[in-house]
């Protein structure tokens, strides 16, 4: 490893062990290399890869054992390289990249697997935007005007198309916009990364790629439109709306929790009498959280099973959850179209901030990245967090009531 980092540009080292084993520095990191004769006689170079990960000198050591193992037993590596160089197309790829992100082989920028929500997502962007526009493209060949024509393209709208699914008046409603572009643009990148890993280019297309920013509002809820969120619950609760999805938007409006989080919610997650939550997966890994009062009430009123809320076809999560928010929040509330779950989770954090806790509270209880890893050996909220949760959801359920001042 020392002499693989001392190395200076244009030095190369060879391997004592393996016969054309080495490592050189042209420029930047150093990169391994196998140097082989074929059965005509004509020297070739086969590039492993870059020294640092996923390349260690024993990883690249073990490849080149490999490499001379095809050459004795007469094979070509670089020309069989080339051929597959040629073949391999951004939707085969795309499909490689999904398959070992579902095996856990792709981690992410905390050194975790990809969460099978976030390997949905990635699987929705490829199909909707990287097949369509690049997807018939050589690996080998893309170039970074590629990308940009993509990102182009997104942003003007052209991949925007609805396609009924499966489920009966269920549509995937494909828009584009600077948002798509955006959040594409940076799976495009991973997914480029995961290209020069597997040793299929030398280079990242992407890096030099501007991302576009996202045009994204960081929207909140008014005191009013709180109000009509109330009321509209209060109506649909006494009309005969499912009340497990009616729990669940007060959940997240009590909580500012993610969707999935509450959708997804185990009983064995909670522990009502410690007033504390502890979820196995979230977008941040595992994550404990305070629970207020008024939530714990909710939990303990409604009927026992494995999830907290459940489907009206039996114990399993809500399968219609859009819907009851469509009915609820945008004809009943006459909400905006911008209200989004998501929408709550920075409404409540905004209410928080508003009443002046501070950064790291309000973090810990959103969970956000960060306090989950500090407080991964805690594993009952103290009284500080639980008395915060109350606050804001004591003001929150207030103001939804029209009894704030």
């Amino acid at each position: 490893m020392r002499i693989v980092e001392a190395l200076k540009r244009g030095e190369v080292a060879w391997d004592t062990q393996v016969v054309g084993f080495g490592v050189r520095r042209q420029g930047g990191r150093p990169t391994y290399i196998f140097k082989y004769r074929t059965n005509d006689r004509r020297q070739r170079t086969y590039t492993i890869g870059r020294h640092g990960s996923p390349w260690t000198p024993d990883e690249a050591r073990a490849e080149a054992i490999r490499l001379l193992r095809i050459v004795i037993d007469g094979g070509d590596p670089s020309g069989e390289r080339q051929i597959e160089h040629q073949v391999i197309s951004i939707a085969d790829l795309c499909d490689e990249y999904l398959a070992d992100a579902a095996a856990g082989r792709i981690l992410t920028r905390r050194g975790v697997a990809k969460s099978a929500s976030t390997i949905a997502t990635d699987h929705c962007r490829i199909d909707a935007h990287i097949r369509p526009l690049i997807g018939h493209l050589p690996v080998a060949s893309i170039s970074r005007a590629d990308i940009e024509r993509m990102i182009s393209d997104i942003i003007a709208g052209r991949t925007h198309r609805r396609t009924k699914l499966d489920k009966p008046r269920a549509l995937s409603n494909v828009r584009g916009g600077r948002g798509a572009a955006s959040r594409t643009m940076g799976l495009m990148g991973a997914i480029m990364t995961y290209a020069v890993r597997r040793g299929l280019r030398e280079d990242n297309p992407c890096r030099l790629v501007i991302k576009p920013a996202d045009a994204r509002r960081e929207r909140r809820l008014d005191d009013a439109e709180y109000r009509s969120l109330g009321a509209a619950l209060d109506v649909a609760e006494a009309g005969g709306e499912w009340p497990p999805a009616l729990a669940a938007i007060r959940f997240l409006a009590l909580t500012g929790w993610r969707r999935g989080e509450v959708l997804g919610l185990r009983y064995v997650e909670i522990d009502v009498a410690r007033s504390t939550a502890r979820l196995a997966a979230t977008k941040t890994g595992a994550s404990m959280r305070a629970l207020c009062t008024t939530v714990c009430q909710m939990i303990e009123a409604m009927a026992p099973g494995e999830f907290v809320f459940k489907s009206a076809g039996g114990d399993a999560p809500i399968a219609n959850f859009r819907r009851v928010w469509e009915r609820v929040v945008y004809r009943a509330a006459g909400l905006p179209r911008d209200v989004t779950p998501h929408v709550l989770r920075h409404t409540y954090a905004s209410v928080a901030a508003d009443l002046g806790l501070a950064d790291a509270t309000i973090g810990a209880l959103l969970g956000h990245a960060g306090h989950s890893v500090t407080r991964r050996y805690i594993h009952v909220a103290d009284s500080t967090l639980i008395a915060a949760a109350d606050t804001v959801a004591a003001r929150i359920v207030a103001v939804m009531r029209g009894d704030a001042t």
